[in-house]
């Protein structure tokens, strides 16, 4: 006799099984029609499951009960969807095979093999979207069906796709003791893919798709297997959802960081040097340098201390924080001394034995560093603290590197090299929440400066369960419970995330809505007991014994790089005065009012800022244009009557007509006033009252 929790507090209690599909009859038709899944405490599952026991029960509709679309429903529609796209290639091309086809946050994908038949092009697009259509207008059921893990793997055996075999031993190595499938119809009778699920009750309720492109993609993403083609596609409930999505995709294309950035002259990357590795051009550079002048100036504030770092260290020490050899994959390999390697080769070393020896600490040698914090670990620990000492708070732009595979660098927002606005504050543990709460206003001050004013909050926590995570339980404990007290003071929404957390703490993520509705994730806040135990850190008590610091961990922008690919799409690249790399371009008329166009330049170079002249014989509307295409904040046009007033025309990036006229004093002065202030007054508001 199931007693059913509703989320209202309501319960229900049935004499037999029922079905999350029943309960949502129960409830009223409404909810019955509009439902495509549940949730049974907490897990999302089909609204066929059977409800043998008391449970928490959730019926999923497309839309929430507050407004706006409903993540849950989101992703039964799009995994449902993937299927359906996958069934209608294979009608399509009937030799490919398929390999995976997980939802995304914004749509779906699906990995296929074509092993040297025709591949799909984007000239198959609609013919694909006709063959979807023709399924979903079947509202043929997705009807789920289990095996027995032997059974079940004969089955696959028998139909000969090595890819399906691969993902059902994963499966049972995991702990399956059965394999399930979705069939879009009646199991052997219609298509249908070895999958996990849940999916929607019927094709028919899948809203609106569209396929969107292709990428290359490997088998396991490792480049020594398979090629495949990866399918993306996209799908939500309504076509109106859909068309915002494009509308905003295409927004999304003009504001392209990549674009832009070779666009406004603001970074390189060159295959000579490498991908995934940015060279910073000057227009680049001053943007990132006035981001540092200003995190920098909040710093001293708080009372930071900035310190410098080597690229490379000793694996041992890498081997004490823990990064080396378990994250060894996303490292660069270690750089072994020449003698070493020399010897090493005279013994005949294999290389599969030199890395069981360098794993073993047999060999010691150096690496790139993958994290600056055992670097600032070391210099804390050269020094005897006391009690009295802490916090002390070390601070870095420093440099670290990671190996991502080649499929998965993208700009600047997925690099191999990148600079960080790191700092390690080490604090006795009555001081942790004091210090969280001062490195989390150093957060919400810089997103409010930018604008960035959407966000939420993830708290990582670790996985009881998992054993990546190291230190005592107890001092974990003590650690989430300060990230989620910390979270609380925001006043934004949090979420807490099992499985999130570094290897060594708890941490705070801040996710950034961007202007067309885009989340990142910039900023980091980690709470760490254990890398202090690692190391054997202390300080000097009140009571003459030594006390282990607590470590905290935080860099408000993350990575420069990721960080300003962001910037520069939701600014579009028209960044407000403060950052641009050019802020004003003063343009002469004729060769009459050229002097004074030159005394106007001067001084506003004298006032510091970083200011153009274009003397060029262009037409002014020419001049105009250009400075346009830089995006340049604004542009102070001169001619003879405006010399002979001592005044300015002044026109601002993005609105077509001049602002007016502005005194020489005031307008130099404005601008001034606007950079220093980082936009709290602004030279456009001034022609607004």
């Amino acid at each position: 006799m199931p007693v059913i929790t509703l989320p209202d507090g309501s319960k229900r209690t049935y004499d037999k099984p029922v079905t999350a599909a029943q309960v949502a009859a129960d409830i009223g038709a409404g909810l019955a029609k509009a439902a495509v899944g549940t949730k049974v405490d907490g897990e999302l599952r089909d609204l066929s499951t059977s409800l043998e026991k008391d449970c928490a029960l959730a019926i999923v509709t497309p839309k929430k009960r507050e407004g706006g679309a409903d993540a849950d429903a989101l992703f039964l529609i799009r995994h449902s969807t993937a299927h359906v796209m996958a069934e209608a290639i294979q009608r399509l091309f009937p030799q490919a095979k398929l390999v995976y086809g997980p939802p995304l946050e914004t749509g779906f994908y699906y990995d296929i093999s074509f092993e040297g038949g025709k591949a799909i092009s984007a000239d198959d697009f609609a013919a694909i979207e006709a063959e979807m259509a023709k399924i979903v207008a079947e509202n043929r059921p997705f009807t789920r069906y289990e095996m027995p893990a032997a059974k079940g793997m004969d089955k696959l055996k028998s139909e000969g796709s090595k890819f399906k075999l691969d993902n059902a031993e994963r499966a049972c190595e995991a702990g399956s003791t059965a394999l399930s499938w979705y069939a879009t119809g009646e199991p052997g009778k219609n298509w249908e893919d070895l999958c996990r699920g849940p999916h929607v009750p019927t094709t028919g309720k899948i809203g609106a798709f569209k396929v969107m492109s292709l990428a290359s993609s490997y088998w396991k993403g490792d480049e020594t297997l398979d090629r495949l083609t990866r399918v993306y596609g996209t799908a939500f409930a309504t076509k109106d959802e859909l068309a915002a999505h494009l509308i905003q995709l295409d927004e999304a294309k003009k504001r392209d960081h990549r674009v832009l950035g070779k666009q406004l002259r603001l970074f390189h990357i060159d295959e000579m040097v490498g991908q995934g590795l940015i060279l910073w051009t000057p227009n680049g550079s001053i943007v990132r340098q006035e981001l540092q002048n200003f995190i920098s100036d909040e710093l001293r504030k708080q009372g930071y201390t900035q310190v410098f770092t080597p690229h490379i260290g000793k694996l041992d020490l890498y081997r004490t924080s823990g990064h080396f050899p378990y994250y060894r994959e996303s490292q660069y390999p270690p750089v072994i001394e020449h003698e070493q390697m020399a010897a090493l080769a005279k013994e005949g070393c294999s290389c599969g034995e030199l890395a069981n020896r360098l794993e073993k600490g047999e060999i010691d040698g150096y690496l790139l560093k993958p994290m600056n914090c055992p670097h600032h670990i070391r210099i804390f620990a050269s020094s005897p603290h006391s009690y009295r000492d802490m916090p002390v708070r070390l601070c870095e732009f420093g440099t670290v590197y990671r190996w991502e595979q080649s499929g998965e660098i993208g700009g600047m927002t997925r690099v191999r090299g990148f600079t960080q606005d790191d700092a390690h504050l080490f604090c006795r543990e009555d001081q942790v929440a004091d210090e969280l709460l001062g490195c989390l206003s150093l957060v919400k001050l810089i997103f409010g400066t930018l604008g960035m004013n959407e966000y939420r909050v993830r708290v990582g926590l670790r996985d009881p369960d998992s054993a990546k995570y190291v230190g005592d339980p107890k001092n974990w404990d003590k650690a989430e419970e300060a990230c989620r007290v910390a979270a609380k003071t925001l006043g934004v929404p949090f979420s807490e995330e099992p499985g999130e957390a570094a290897f060594y703490g708890p941490k705070i993520d801040f996710v950034v809505k961007d202007v067309i509705g885009r989340s990142w994730q910039l900023g980091t806040v980690q709470v760490d007991y254990n890398l202090p135990e690692r190391f054997d850190l202390s300080y000097i008590g009140a009571d003459n014994q030594p006390h282990r610091p607590v470590m905290i961990h935080r860099a408000p922008f993350g990575s420069m790089e990721r960080f300003i690919g962001c910037l520069i799409e939701h600014f579009a690249g028209a960044f407000p005065l403060w950052l641009a790399p050019e802020q004003v371009r003063v343009m002469p008329i004729s060769e009459k009012s050229a002097d004074y166009a030159r005394e106007l330049h001067a001084a506003l170079v004298a006032k510091g800022l970083r200011a153009t002249l274009d003397e060029s014989n262009d037409r002014i509307q020419g001049k105009i244009k250009q400075a346009a295409d830089m995006k340049v904040p604004y542009c102070a046009v001169v001619g003879p009557r405006d010399a002979e007033g001592r005044k300015v025309s002044v026109r601002a990036f993005g609105i077509e007509a001049n602002l007016g006229e502005m005194g020489f004093d005031a307008f130099v002065e404005g601008l001034a006033e606007e950079h220093h202030s980082r936009g709290q007054s602004t030279v456009k508001a001034s022609f607004a009252k």
